[in-house]
């Protein structure tokens, strides 16, 4: 008997830190895009990436080398790194330099598309997920919440939809990296991932930092310098770590629901501490791009339990 009861308090207490650390990603990610405006103001926006993400490798190490001591480097290992590297470098280098010249909510709004990314990459290219009729109905309402945005940033010029370009690049690298993770079915420690992560994307952040960087400010304003440090330690370390904690519990789609609650926590935090604009085309395409997820994600498995809908594709 107390082993059951053990076993039952196991339970009840993994799943009570899972919520939390579900719950503790949400927080992070809609304060993380207002945070990366923040911490280019004054400072150059490559020069803002690579010092939080010399902060982050460095208490990464530190904290990988008390816990574990050490970090593996066998064939599998380097792969997931190379995969989580993927995110790191490849989306960060591309959501910095979006976020110059479009809102910080809007950024989270376009992150909101990853659930769709997501499913694209695990049908078409892993074939490893269910893809039903209901997905492509919820595909196409978000893609147009998109287009409506997209056209309601046309009168913003040029650098508002590069920015909006550059954020989808982001969006569809950290989806493929996700993926990719999770099809490596590898069992390391959320802490080892993210560590590995940042220590194989480190030498490109330093290298773009040389050859791009403009010079640093002999003074770093205190908005950009605790943007930084809060990007740094939460944004990377703890975000990452919270990350690719539900990512080892819960299937890749289903962490991507975060992306429903976020961007209109980001919209707001925006327009509160920001003063960033609210506009029709902004609300009406958020609005569909979010009942387009809801569809996609919840609509399909209703389906399945009374249905007559056919998968495409076996299941993860």
């Amino acid at each position: 008997m107390p082993i059951d009861i053990n076993k039952k308090m196991k339970t009840k207490n993994n799943t009570l830190l899972i919520i939390i650390t579900y719950l503790l990603v949400i927080i992070i990610w809609s304060t993380t895009p207002l945070a990366i405006k923040w911490s280019s103001q004054g400072i150059d926006f490559i020069s803002g990436l690579a010092l939080r993400m010399f902060i982050s490798t460095s208490l990464a190490l530190i904290l990988s080398l008390s816990l574990y001591q050490g970090i593996p480097m066998h064939k599998k290992a380097r792969q997931v790194y190379l995969a989580s590297a993927l995110a790191i470098f490849g989306a960060m280098m591309f959501v910095y330099w979006g976020a110059q010249f479009i809102p910080s909510g809007l950024v989270s709004v376009l992150f909101g598309l990853s659930p769709i990314f997501t499913s694209l990459f695990v049908v078409y290219i892993f074939q490893t997920e269910n893809f039903y009729a209901s997905k492509l109905i919820g595909s196409t309402i978000g893609l147009t919440g998109l287009g409506i945005i997209f056209l309601g940033r046309i009168d913003l010029g040029e650098q508002a939809l590069f920015g909006i370009g550059a954020i989808l690049i982001s969006v569809s690298m950290h989806a493929g990296s996700a993926v990719w993770i999770k099809h490596l079915n590898e069992p390391l420690p959320a802490l080892t991932v993210t560590s590995g992560g940042l220590l194989f994307s480190m030498p490109l952040f330093i290298l773009s930092y040389l050859l791009f960087a403009a010079p640093l400010p002999e003074q770093i304003p205190a908005r950009a310098l605790g943007s930084i440090l809060y990007l740094g330690i939460m944004g990377s370390i703890v975000g990452f770590v919270s990350y690719y904690y539900v990512l080892s519990k819960l299937p890749a789609t289903s962490v991507a629901l975060i992306t429903l609650i976020t961007p209109v926590s980001a919209l707001l935090l925006g327009k509160l501490f920001n003063n960033e604009p609210l506009t029709s085309s902004l609300l009406v395409g958020t609005a569909c791009i979010l009942t387009g997820l809801i569809i996609h994600q919840f609509y399909s498995p209703l389906v399945n339990r009374k249905s007559k809908e056919i998968p495409l594709d076996k299941s993860l």
